[in-house]
């Protein structure tokens, strides 16, 4: 190795003595040669030599204290995806367990996906997969993304937001679950550095500022903590240690909450860290004498702890000084579990390669993901799960019987009765808080107790408007499952109405034969295996027909494109006028015409005038030639009333439509083909440019009545670029 690989690799070396575990040095350094190999030549955006980022993600990975398979799959995470070194060779030369977290971390980027959304859910669909079988895989893709967080200004701008919003949204949420505090701490605040520069450097400089003035004031009261617990329990073993809250967790409490910083009474806290559960509490005790507790502000996680099994008691008391702070008391392993989550439990360095029951069950909500995603069939779920479930503050309910349910802030009753059961979930006919009857939307608060209402009537079920009402994926997807289970033919019926609504709003039309091909295509491409499964999945939820009708759209415009259809013939129409078709009061069997200023259709209110040698002409009664008021006109007995008749048998009513629009490409194309798949005849056509850039087209066309001219403007005003649509005289 080059002089400056080698020192690299020392500093790795010294990184691994301080940790005091069982390393395997040769494997480590085996993989760091290859790293250093395989990435020869390459260079990051910032001109950096690019095996510097494994590098690094393996610093952070030894950080938190990762056996030697891990260090070793983090140096070679990205040889697989940007190298020619393959997974089987990596399986060869560093073992099964390397290549199962390599290839749980390599992305899927070589796969072709309809969309970004789509591509990064079938991403975090197999991440989750293989974290479900070995979490080292998540720990080094945080690891990972932490260091891209922290070397992101060397790519574009918009890189910056797009990768800052998936890391706040996805990432964080899933080092909060995992307990990983520093890390999710530090990818939150990288994240809004990028999303929101002003409101970072602002927060940033109040904590400069306040800095100052708190500091003396921290250590006056770490002094007075420091000698009471030496005069009342001299023996205990403590540490006591200042705490500043992240910039995220301003930014939420200023920006989101709309408080004053000065409100935020948690920025300045103390650590209180001891031995054992019982010193918390004696410590807890000791400090609401020595200061006044704020009600509603003490939080005990040590007996309810959060899902990512974050355990520390929280109150918020304020001294003689009047400034609030917040007091964390905690022992050293929920301290340290705090500090490192689901990391901090690794036994692989000690020997033991079986996972404890703590980790398993830190577990549980990937499992629980992965089903829903499972049941519903739509991996773009995954996200959904991550950002709502995951990103949130859990709040706790009791059931009658004293069981805690942790449940995301924000969470119904309908949340609370599927997280005891998908089968109390069903059967729920209501709830009790508290003793007393609740809506289904009531929102659930820590420390309620909460009481189900079940029915075993034959055929009761939930709701179809519970997926909105409810919070969490879990509960929704439970839902549409017994959705989808038992009311299939309900299911199919409101699928295919969802469906054809959205073909007609943009202007899907094909023959019979032909639509049916195109239902079952599309319905294989969605892997169903006949066009009523996908229907039925539309009715219960499992498919979303907004979400596919980009894809809808271009596979249809690849069928219409096929076709070459036959040039549309400009026809001239000859009017018949028949009897019948217009009534005009007072007059029987008259020669009538309708007039070219205003085209009336079936439909329009009309009115008929007089001509001289010309029998009656009509008009629409809002045509800018019949006056308003009849009794100023000129010669007000010409005009006389009439009406639609029963014997209307012509198609061939002209009108005339002008459509502003953008001047791009294919505009004009767009239009015709669209009334031709409305099977509108067309008889003339004028497109010209405007000054502003923008482009007129004028249609002349036949309709048969004004409900169908209605529906064809519908359908232009759907055609991308159209302003507006409007109905013009000849």
């Amino acid at each position: 190795m080059e002089a400056a690989y080698r020192e690299n690799f020392e500093q790795l070396e010294q990184m691994l003595n301080t940790q005091g575990g069982k390393y395997n040095l040769e494997l480590i350094k085996k993989a760091y040669e290859c790293c250093v190999a395989a990435h020869k030549g390459q260079l990051r955006s910032s001109k950096e030599e690019f095996y510097m980022h494994p590098f690094n993600v393996a610093k952070i990975v030894i950080s938190l204290g990762m056996d030697s398979q891990s260090i070793a799959a983090a140096l070679l995470h990205d040889t697989v995806e940007d190298t020619e070194i393959t997974l089987e060779y990596i399986n060869k030369e560093f073992g099964e367990e390397v290549a199962l977290i390599v290839d749980g971390v390599t992305k899927l980027g070589k796969i072709n996906y309809s969309s970004k959304e789509q591509l990064q859910a079938e991403n975090l669909r197999k991440m989750l997969i293989a974290m479900a079988k070995d979490i080292r895989v998540i720990i080094i893709k945080l690891a990972d993304r932490l260091h891209n967080m922290r070397t992101i200004d060397a790519v574009p701008d918009y890189k910056q937001r797009e990768k800052s919003l998936e890391t706040l949204e996805v990432f964080a949420p899933i080092a909060h679950r995992l307990g990983i505090r520093q890390i999710k701490e530090e990818l939150e605040d990288l994240s809004i550095k990028h999303l929101d520069p002003v409101a970072y450097s602002e927060i940033e400089e109040l904590l400069k500022i306040k800095k100052g003035e708190r500091q003396q004031l921290l250590e006056n009261i770490q002094e007075k903590i420091s000698s009471r617990l030496k005069e009342v329990i001299p023996d205990v073993n403590v540490s006591i240690q200042a705490r500043i809250k992240s910039i995220h967790g301003i930014y939420r409490k200023m920006y989101v909450q709309n408080r004053d910083f000065d409100e935020i009474y948690d920025i300045y806290a103390l650590r209180i860290i001891t031995d054992t559960v019982a010193d918390c509490y004696n410590i807890l005790g000791l400090m609401h004498e020595l200061f006044r507790p704020l009600p509603g502000r003490f939080k005990d996680y040590i007996s309810m702890p959060k899902p990512n099994r974050y355990q520390s008691l929280h109150t918020t008391v304020i001294g003689r000084e009047a400034v609030p702070f917040e007091i964390q008391i905690r022992t050293f392993e929920m301290h340290h579990t705090a500090e490192y989550g689901i990391a901090a439990h690794w036994k692989y360095k000690e020997g033991i390669e079986t996972r404890n029951e703590t980790m398993e069950s830190q577990l549980s909500w990937v499992r629980q993901i992965l089903e829903n995603q499972a049941e519903n069939g739509d991996s773009s779920e995954i996200i959904s799960t991550i950002k709502v479930d995951l990103n949130q503050e859990d709040v706790f309910a009791v059931t009658p019987k004293g069981d805690v349910i942790n449940l995301p802030a924000g969470s119904t009753v309908i949340d609370f009765a599927f997280a005891i059961h998908s089968a109390v979930g069903v059967k729920m006919m209501g709830a009790k808080v508290n003793g007393r009857i609740v809506p289904i939307n009531h929102v659930v608060k820590t420390g309620e107790v909460i009481e189900i209402l079940t029915t075993n009537q034959a055929g009761h079920g939930p709701g179809r408007d519970w997926v909105n009402i409810a919070v969490t994926n879990q509960a929704k997807t439970k839902i549409r499952a017994w959705f989808k289970r038992e009311r299939r033919t309900e299911n199919i019926e409101s699928g295919k109405a969802a469906l054809e609504a959205e073909f007609r709003r943009n202007s899907i039309v094909l023959p019979d034969d032909a639509m049916r091909e195109f239902l079952e295509d599309l319905a294989a491409k969605q892997r169903f295996s006949s066009v009523e499964d996908f229907y039925a999945a539309i009715g219960y939820g499992g498919v979303s027909v907004t979400k596919i009708m980009p894809r809808v759209k271009d596979d249809y415009s690849k069928i219409i494109k096929s076709s070459k259809p036959e040039p549309l013939q400009i026809k001239t129409v000859e009017r018949r006028n028949n009897s019948g078709s217009v009534v005009v009061d007072g007059l029987h069997d008259c020669l009538f015409k309708f007039s070219k200023c205003c085209a009336p259709l079936p439909g329009d209110e009309i009115i008929g005038f007089i001509t001289r040698g010309h029998g009656v002409s009509i008009h629409k009664r809002d045509c800018n030639n019949v006056p308003v008021d009849l009794s100023t006109a000129s010669e007000p007995g010409r005009w006389v009333t009439a009406h639609w008749g029963k014997n209307i048998q012509t198609t061939s009513f002209v009108s005339t439509l002008r459509v502003l629009g953008v001047d791009r490409d294919g505009f004009l194309a767009d239009i015709t083909t669209m009334l031709y798949n409305m099977h509108v005849s067309l008889h003339a056509v004028n497109a010209r440019p405007t000054k502003d850039g923008n482009s007129i087209i004028v249609v002349t066309l036949s309709a048969e009545n004004v409900e169908h001219l209605k529906s064809i403007i519908t359908h232009m005003e759907k055609i991308h670029g159209v302003f507006s649509v409007d109905r013009i005289n000849q």
